[in-house]
């Protein structure tokens, strides 16, 4: 008989139904309750913040100990599958957005990709003189005048980036009469001047206070900080400073031996 937890159905017949699809015994315990929920997580029967069967459920139905039971939770967590709350249950984790380490895509490609709406505020559009910092990085003396944007990117209505840039007005003279909320700033460039190499730096960081109210978070939450330069036929066109929450946003890369 199915017994309701936190808002899920639990047919302790159906949990030992779905643990023995996952393989006989030489796959341990732990990992075969590890797979039985990705497995219904990946099915979409558990969807994000779902209630999990309990650990005693799963031991009652399984006929493991509490103890195996109880490690395959524990490195479900630890891999950001599920998240665990004292006293309370486990729940499916929210999916984080992810971005590939070493190239360079546009945001709302991404949260496009991943099934989800994508939108943007822009905060300020204008320009500025360079200061020494600026100036270097795009190649141009102090006091030039440059392109500066400030735009909040969206995932389902959740901030998911902050994106500051600057731009080498020589490169974009129509960026000021942008959009960009029909189109990001990565599209116009990309349009304009068409990315020839970039170059990033991944720092984890804390927001300032401004940031954080951007953001949504709160002041001890770490965001992870990109610092992106890009050039188009050698010449250097904009540096950009992207900030993401560190609960929302992950980077990924992958790599071989020869």
């Amino acid at each position: 008989m199915a017994r309701t937890v936190g808002g899920v159905a639990v047919d302790p017949v159906e949990l030992a139904r779905w643990y023995a699809q996952g393989g006989g015994g030489s796959v341990p315990a732990y990992q075969r309750v590890k797979e039985l929920v990705q497995r219904r997580i990946r099915d979409g029967h558990w969807q994000e913040d779902d209630a999990l069967p309990s650990e005693s459920q799963f031991v009652e139905a399984l006929g493991l100990s509490r103890m195996t039971v109880n490690r395959a939770l524990r490195e479900l967590a630890a891999e950001g599958v599920i998240r665990r709350v004292m006293g309370v249950g486990s729940f499916v984790a929210q999916r984080k957005a992810s971005s590939a380490l070493l190239e360079v895509h546009n945001i709302a490609d991404e949260v496009h990709h991943r099934g989800h709406a994508y939108a943007a505020r822009v905060l300020s559009l204008g320009e500025e003189e360079a200061d020494d910092r600026t100036g270097a990085h795009l190649g141009l003396g102090t006091g030039q005048r440059v392109f500066r944007s400030r735009v909040v990117h969206y995932e389902d209505g959740v901030p998911l980036q902050l994106e500051d840039r600057y731009v080498n007005p020589a490169f974009a003279p129509g960026y000021l009469e942008q959009d960009f909320t029909l189109q990001t700033p990565y599209t116009f460039l990309s349009k304009v001047a068409p990315l020839g190499r970039g170059e990033h730096i991944v720092e984890a960081v804390l927001a300032t206070p401004e940031e954080c109210e951007i953001l949504g978070i709160g002041p001890s939450e770490p965001c992870l900080l990109i610092l992106r330069r890009t050039w188009s036929r050698d010449a250097l066109v904009s540096i950009a400073r992207l900030l993401h929450p560190g609960s929302r946003y992950r980077l990924e890369g992958a790599f071989a031996t020869h």
